[in-house]
């Protein structure tokens, strides 16, 4: 294999592992909107908006449910 086909291999799971961070990041908090993260993250995630704006739902803070 040629090196140069490695690195381009290689650049492209490192931007698909950064492109998905904000899925990620609300599976792994366990964010009530999950499902709404990835949806936005996949199809608006190529937008610098749209990776911010599920970002943000990922990072927002979750409710504490009573314990009634």
């Amino acid at each position: 294999m040629n090196v140069n086909v490695i690195v381009v291999l290689l650049g492209l799971i490192v931007a698909a592992l950064v492109y998905f961070v904000p899925a990620v990041v609300a599976f792994s908090r366990g964010v009530p909107n999950k499902g709404s993260v990835l949806v936005l993250n996949l199809f608006l995630g190529w937008t610098l908006v749209g990776w911010v704006v599920a970002l943000a739902m990922a990072a927002r803070s979750t409710q504490q449910r009573s314990s009634y």
